[in-house]
């Protein structure tokens, strides 16, 4: 390796390791603040946290790499352009393409290694990340009763307090209904009390004190009413049950055959058997329909030859009178029959096909995701070659600008291949095919010297414009 390639490759690694992780950091706040939500008042322990957080990060490196790769890579050429030494470079013989031959190299190794983490490791991340994030949605928010709100978390109780001390523990005018089966509603009334959970976090206990208890026994009927029993009391005990707020795991099992917990190995084998389950139900379906709705193959060119001209031109008039209201209904019910058997296998099949849609695009986005990355180097390397700005401001924004591109495309191409409107290789693939030929137009614009980008150039343009309109432009006589 030749102390040029040494010099680029340095100047290029170091600021993709810091815009990766920035990137990722970026994309892993946005998470954060779409499911706050959901996680904000669940009590998750620090290490539940940590869990969802390194497995959401896993998952977004397919998406840190290739804003990282294009915000490098102009960052890297950007600051030789300003430095100068892109020219010196030049001027010595070396072309544009020899230069970025050592970074595309590398290049081409992160989109292989991206490849293989999207291939191995993310559907492993996939896997422990949508079931974690599965359980702390579901789960039920942390025990907090209000003072003046009726608490209905707790199954088979209803409990209100009036008011509520400092200390999260001494309440006031306690009431709790238990909804319990098994016999009526029982009504508890205290003036004061005090919640104490236990050891394990298991029970939560109400000592209560100078209150009354009402429960009603009996049948529960007009004819004959139950007994109303109220027993006072200077304290009394009463424990709830917290099981249900405990914070509890899945079987991830359960998640394992979504296509996004699959490599490609899997996904094929997962392919090759929804093919054949289509084409089973085809053919099920086929056997089915022609067998109870038969149609005709050719025309009755016999009859038709025979057949007596037709005088009327209403249908009605066919029928005889007396038995038109019998035809009638009997063919709306045949049609409300036909009806009812054609949707159930044409929703299915429809399911069927979306399920191999979506299993195909997962297999496309493992390459295109990885191929990007080059995609984002080949404009990123000549984009920065071209403003010959360093530094974070103004490579910032192309990045963003380009980004931008490629996630709207990428979005639009994976939406449109869901819905079966594209091949699902076309949209997926859709982003690389509109940005490959923008990177091929800056690559031969940089390798010209091309002012795209110069303020000046288009300054003098301007001037030209002007003094050629200025010449036709007629001077008011005096």
């Amino acid at each position: 390796m030749k102390k040029l390639d040494k010099l680029i490759i340095k100047t290029f690694l170091g600021p993709f390791v810091a815009t990766f992780f920035v990137t990722l950091f970026v994309l892993i706040m946005q998470f954060l603040w779409k499911y706050i939500d959901d996680l904000v008042g669940k009590g998750l322990d620090t290490p539940v946290i940590i869990e969802l957080i390194t497995y959401t990060s896993a998952n977004l490196v397919s998406l840190a790499l290739p804003l990282a790769v294009l915000l490098s890579s102009i960052m890297t050429f950007g600051n030789l352009g300003e430095s100068f030494e892109l020219v010196a470079i030049k001027s010595s013989g070396i072309s544009l393409l020899r230069f970025m031959r050592p970074v595309l190299v590398c290049c081409t190794i992160i989109a292989i290694l991206a490849f293989l983490f999207n291939n191995y490791v993310m559907p492993v991340a996939n896997l422990r990340a949508k079931s974690l994030l599965y359980d702390i949605t579901n789960s039920k928010p942390a025990f907090n009763i209000k003072a003046g709100v009726f608490y209905t978390d707790i199954p088979d109780y209803t409990i209100k307090v009036a008011n509520k001390e400092k200390d999260n523990k001494t309440i006031h005018q306690v009431m709790i209904i238990d909804h319990s089966p098994g016999g009526g509603d029982k009504l508890i009334l205290a003036k004061k009390g005090e919640m104490v959970l236990s050891n394990d976090k298991r029970f939560l206990y109400f000592i209560l004190e100078n209150g009354w208890r009402y429960e009603e026994r009996g049948n529960r009927n007009f004819n004959q009413p139950g007994d109303l029993i109220r027993l006072g009391f200077s304290q009394y005990k009463k424990a709830f049950d917290l099981s249900s707020f405990a914070f509890s795991r899945l079987d991830m099992g359960l998640f394992a055959s979504n296509q996004q917990m699959l490599n490609v190995r899997q996904l094929d084998k997962a392919i090759d058997s929804l093919r054949d389950q289509e084409k089973l139900f085809t053919r099920t379906v086929n056997v089915y329909i022609t067998s109870r709705y038969p149609f005709g193959q050719w025309k009755d060119t016999g009859w038709l030859a025979t057949a007596p001209p037709i005088k009327t031109k209403n249908f009605r008039d066919l029928v005889p009178e007396d038995a038109r209201r019998y035809v009638f209904e009997r063919t709306e019910q045949n049609v409300r029959d036909g009806q009812s058997n054609l949707e159930g296998p044409a929703k299915e099949f429809q399911d069927k096909h979306n399920t191999l849609i979506l299993h195909k695009v997962e297999w496309q986005r493992k390459f295109t995701l990885a191929f990007s990355c080059i995609v984002m180097f080949l404009i990123g390397a000549p984009l920065g070659s071209i403003i010959r700005k360093g530094g974070l401001g103004t490579p910032l924004i192309f990045a963003v600008v380009f980004f931008v591109i490629f996630n709207i495309f990428f979005m639009t191409g994976e939406k449109m291949a869901r819905k079966d409107v594209m091949a699902t290789w076309s949209g997926m693939w859709l982003s690389n095919i509109v940005l490959m030929p923008i990177a091929i137009f800056l690559i031969v614009k940089a390798m010209n010297d091309s002012n795209l980008f110069n303020k000046e150039f288009y300054v003098r343009i301007f001037n030209r414009i002007k003094k050629f309109f200025q010449q036709y432009t007629i001077k008011p006589t005096t």
